[in-house]
């Protein structure tokens, strides 16, 4: 069995279920789980202070992947905000044991100062690395990744993936972690994982999105009804 952890921010529950049932229908053998914030916090795993830059619940939780999955084989962490149009086990199958981790190396460079309906955009090197990630979980540099060193080192250095040499950053297709209304499909062929980085069509400002009727159809296959204005997410 694959695993795919998936980040998880309260106000989004619907996001969060929508990308599992996108994975999972499709996706033979493999389980999402959700990394929530305050269980790992009602725990004692996670006490570091809020992520003032943070857009998301699970900014910096993202990186306790390793650590929740025992540091055994390969597994897969992606945003809330994604979309699969295709079996995952396909990203699996790119696995190389030479890296420490696998992404999309995106240059994002966003200008705009808001995204998702009201959060702050920030820009940072390396950003939306690690937004979908395929995690090593046997490299020895990824035991350091202990819930300790998540919650003492800098949002900086855990998303820049800065405890790797870039030689132990390996490089996934761009169809991989496809950043909607910034990948262009005449340059760079067709997505297999959406990314709705800015906002998705469950924000009352997206609603309009590129790709928002392939969300649209997934949140009907799930619920059995269509998504209506009262369904949009409030912040």
């Amino acid at each position: 069995m694959r695993k795919v952890f998936v980040g998880y921010t309260s106000y989004q529950d619907v996001v969060y279920q929508v990308a599992k049932h996108s994975i999972e229908r499709q996706s033979k053998d493999v389980t999402c789980y959700p990394i929530v914030q305050q269980a790992l916090r009602d725990l004692g795993i996670y006490y570091r202070d809020a992520d003032s830059r943070g857009s998301t619940e699970f900014s910096i939780t993202r990186f306790l992947t390793p650590w929740l999955a025992g540091y055994k084989g390969w597994v897969m962490f992606c945003d809330n905000d994604v979309l699969a149009l295709t079996d995952v086990n396909e990203l699996f199958d790119l696995a190389d044991d030479r890296y420490a981790v696998m992404v999309v190396k995106h240059e994002h460079n966003p200008t705009e100062t808001v995204k998702l309906d009201g959060q702050v955009q920030s820009c940072y090197p390396r950003k939306n690395w690690s937004s979908v990630v395929l995690w090593n979980l046997e490299h020895p540099k990824n035991k350091m990744i202990t819930p300790e060193f998540v919650n003492e080192v800098s949002p900086k250095y855990l998303h820049r993936f800065m405890w790797l040499e870039d030689n132990e950053i390996g490089e996934i297709p761009v169809s991989w972690n496809w950043l909607v209304d910034w990948n262009n499909e005449q340059e760079e062929g067709k997505p297999k994982f959406l990314h709705f980085t800015d906002g998705g069509p469950y924000f009352k400002n997206y609603q309009d999105c590129s790709y928002a009727d392939l969300w649209l159809k997934e949140y009907e296959l799930m619920t059995g009804r269509a998504f209506e204005q009262k369904d949009i997410v409030d912040l």
